[in-house]
């Protein structure tokens, strides 16, 4: 496992993510700080620093950071790969869960979700073996399927040494999205967030950039 990150000067990540926004060249993208490196002493620098949307890959850090967050300081969604057995522990912390992909996590989502959920389905829109997300052809049948709201798709493209080598990959979630009326595309990530927001990328998903 990675070391976690500590230390962080809130003035730096302040800056950092002033330069995330000049990059995107627009307020209305939404930045989610991925924070599963971060240790939990560190989520009130990122306070103090002005993030105030976050997003946890594992449930189990998910729920712990975010009980000690009360109230409305953080927003948190949930970015990882969720089993259908943590649905009902994560739910009760979480403004979106960005990685519906599976039956399965249907049927929890169905037994344990309030009439506000919200969640966005992943795509695997390279048709990559082995990964996760729905397929493209797939879609329509999954969220009809899903018992909660729909607000949007999300995927994670085929790695790429170029942010430009994904654009393909963003430009066809967005046309999925906009085809089906959903609002929200969860795409881009440090790499690549630029490139995600061209191709209309609603939220970017970044981490280390803001860290270093």
């Amino acid at each position: 496992m990675a070391e976690l990150i500590r230390g962080l000067d809130p003035d730096r990540v302040r800056e950092n993510l002033a330069g995330v926004r000049a990059e995107l060249g627009s307020d209305k993208v939404e930045i989610v700080v991925a924070v599963k490196y971060v240790a939990v002493e560190e989520l009130e620098v990122l306070v103090e620093a002005g993030v105030t949307h976050v997003g946890e890959n594992r449930s189990q850090d998910l729920v712990a950071k975010a009980r000690t967050q009360p109230g409305t300081r953080l927003t948190w969604d949930f970015i990882g790969q969720l089993q259908s057995r943590k649905v009902k522990q994560v739910l009760p912390h979480v403004r979106l869960i960005h990685s519906v992909a599976t039956y399965s996590v249907l049927e929890q989502l169905a037994r344990h979700a309030g009439d506000d959920a919200e969640v966005l389905v992943e795509v695997n829109v390279a048709g990559e073996d082995g990964k996760a997300g729905v397929a493209p052809g797939d879609l329509d049948a999954f969220i009809e399927a899903c018992p909660v709201r729909v607000g949007g798709l999300m995927t994670m493209p085929p790695y790429a040494e170029r942010a430009e080598d994904s654009r393909r990959w963003f430009a066809a979630l967005a046309q999925l999205a906009a085809d089906r009326g959903l609002p929200r595309l969860s795409m881009g990530t440090t790499q690549d967030f630029a490139v995600a927001a061209q191709e209309g990328a609603t939220i970017v998903r970044v981490g280390t950039r803001l860290f270093g």
